[in-house]
């Protein structure tokens, strides 16, 4: 870090009183400042990113100086489902019908939350899908945050429409972006969650983001998971996203990751449940000379438990991709199943990929598999769609399409998916 332990302390805790935080919050800082010093950063095989900007800390932040103005759609203009917007560090929008708040769910930032339903968030925040002493990264997360999101959804509780959240981080701003994200489904409870974040506005300025994203999922709870990523290209950005589901629990991550700066990513899902069932379904892009490391881990702690991976990349220029996938069956999870699949899709002679497959299997009686491919366009389907007079751009597009086309269809709203199919296609 930048300043010393005490400075940085001094800052969090003027912070803290400014904003009135909880206790359980400001807790947490303390435990963070007094430890993250002693971490190492996590391991990201084959990318170094010791030297990227990710420690960028704005004091004027941690003072609860808001230096822009929300950039954000009219009101006409939103949705009326669940929805939550957020421009840097400040909530602009939040609405959840009434069923729904007659029915117990939450749905508030994370601020809110711990000073409404402390029990709750003291419970669950980086209590059981990540720890805050994992690593640098996360004891920093915590120790610097600045705003986030809380969602619960009580028992038996199933809701017809998506609960949506927009990320706003404004180009101009060299503020860090540290947000977190806090999701817990009790018992049987059904829903779909959508996040969305995006750099707005121009003139950007280098800044770093640090966001972690925890997904608890209890006994036969069922979780959709949608996300779109388009932080833009002077950030730097630590993305952790971790499943942690319990018997018989299940859930259908969708991600997009699109962004134009540099990008270490951990996806992570923890299945400590019997039966419990992770499908992960992630597609990127790399261009110009960004790089990208997506560290995607499925560990089957528990029996007949199920992790599917599913990666597949695109890099345009001089980009540089980099999916390693992990499936790791822990002894005693008899009857696991745990398959992947990275395949990495390259348009330029300068562009370089990998996949990497590990499989780490410590019991017998499971199922286990991988596959992975980096290379280029099939000749034999380009000739296909030419002979049928389609010209090469548009040929060429409609391979990619296809390629990426098994996490577009998972994302549960069809606006958002064409959204996202206009966002690729600008992208290539």
């Amino acid at each position: 870090m930048k300043k010393d332990l005490q400075a940085h302390l001094d800052a969090v805790m003027t912070y803290a009183a400014l904003r009135e935080e909880p206790a359980c919050l400001t807790d947490l800082r303390k435990q963070a400042l007094a430890i993250v010093d002693t971490l190492a950063l996590p391991k990201i095989e084959r990318v170094r990113f010791e030297r990227w900007p990710l420690f960028e800390i704005n004091e004027a932040t941690l003072q609860g100086e808001s230096q822009v103005e929300a950039n954000v759609p009219s009101f006409d203009a939103l949705a009326d489902h669940p929805l939550l917007v957020q421009q840097d560090e400040v909530t602009v929008f939040e609405q959840l019908p009434q069923d729904l708040i007659d029915q117990g769910v939450i749905f508030t930032d994370l601020f809110t939350a711990a000073s409404e339903h402390p029990e709750l968030v003291k419970e669950y925040l980086m209590t059981k899908a990540v720890k805050l002493d994992e690593d640098k990264l996360t004891a920093a997360h915590i120790a610097f945050l600045t705003s986030g999101l809380f969602v619960y959804v009580p028992k038996n509780v199933v809701i017809e429409q998506p609960l949506e959240a927009l990320f706003y981080q404004q180009a101009n701003n060299p503020a860090h972006f540290f947000k977190h994200v806090l999701i817990v489904g009790e018992e049987n409870s059904e829903f779909s969650y959508l996040e969305r974040f995006m750099t707005t506005g121009e003139d950007a300025v280098k800044a770093s983001a640090n966001i972690i994203v925890e997904v608890i999922a209890k006994a036969g709870a069922k979780i959709k998971f949608s996300a779109i990523d388009q932080l833009g290209e002077q950030v730097s950005t630590y993305m952790n996203r971790r499943g942690y589901l319990m018997r018989d629990a299940s859930i259908d991550w969708a991600i997009g990751v699109l962004n134009d700066g540099n990008v270490i990513a951990d996806f992570d899902s923890d299945l400590v449940g019997e039966g419990s069932h992770a499908e992960v379904k992630a597609v990127a892009i790399s261009a110009g000379r960004q790089v990208q490391a997506i560290d995607t881990r499925v560990t089957n702690k528990a029996k007949h438990s199920i992790g599917h991976i599913l990666q597949h990349g695109v890099i345009r220029e001089k980009g540089t991709l980099t999916f390693n996938g992990i499936g790791h069956i822990l002894k005693g999870a008899k009857g696991a199943d745990a398959q992947q699949e990275s395949r990495v899709l390259m348009l330029s002679d300068q562009a370089r990929g990998d996949a990497n497959p590990i499989l780490l299997i410590d019991e017998n009686e499971v199922t286990a598999g991988h596959a992975a491919s980096v290379g280029r366009v099939d000749p034999d389907e380009m000739y296909y769609l030419l002979s049928r007079g389609i010209p090469k751009a548009e040929a060429e597009r409609l391979v990619i399409r296809g390629f990426l086309g098994s996490v577009l269809t998972a994302i549960p709203i069809k606006a958002v998916q064409k959204e996202l199919v206009d966002v690729i296609e600008g992208k290539l």
